[in-house]
């Protein structure tokens, strides 16, 4: 069998969809007829997607703050893990967290953090992450 020419006839006949939407049988489905609902992804398939996310979120802030790349790895994997959990623009939104980081100041930066709705909301994740801002653990 001709996988390559297989797949290629499957995206004429399916379609190519980079977002959910519903098939007509009424089913979410993504890509090329993956339905979601009853098929889902493999734990593989899901590692594969958490990995270009994590290099995208990375490449959101190497661009957005110029004092990233200068941290520990411990303490990027927790701006990665703030920006992944709430997206670039919110974590934005954290001004004085974010001046402290970039003054160095990282024990202040995680007591900012944990006093906000943020730290409110995710519980023992909003912990894990000040601490690895404050204390590099």
């Amino acid at each position: 069998m001709d996988y390559d020419r297989l797949k290629k006839q499957l995206v004429v006949h399916e379609g190519l969809e980079l977002k959910p939407y519903k098939c007509t049988a009424n089913k979410t489905t993504i890509g090329v007829g993956r339905n979601i609902e009853e098929v889902g992804i493999s734990e593989d398939e899901a590692m594969y997607l958490l990995e270009n996310d994590i290099k995208n979120v990375v490449a959101q802030c190497q661009a957005t703050f110029s004092w990233f790349d200068g941290l520990t790895d411990i303490r990027k994997e927790a701006i990665v893990n703030l920006v992944f959990n709430m997206g670039l623009s919110t974590f934005c939104k954290f001004k004085n967290t974010i001046s402290y980081l970039e003054q160095g100041l990282y024990e202040l930066a995680g007591t900012e953090l944990l006093d906000s709705n943020y730290a409110r909301q995710v519980g023992q994740r909003s912990v894990d992450v000040a601490n690895m801002i404050a204390g590099d653990k």
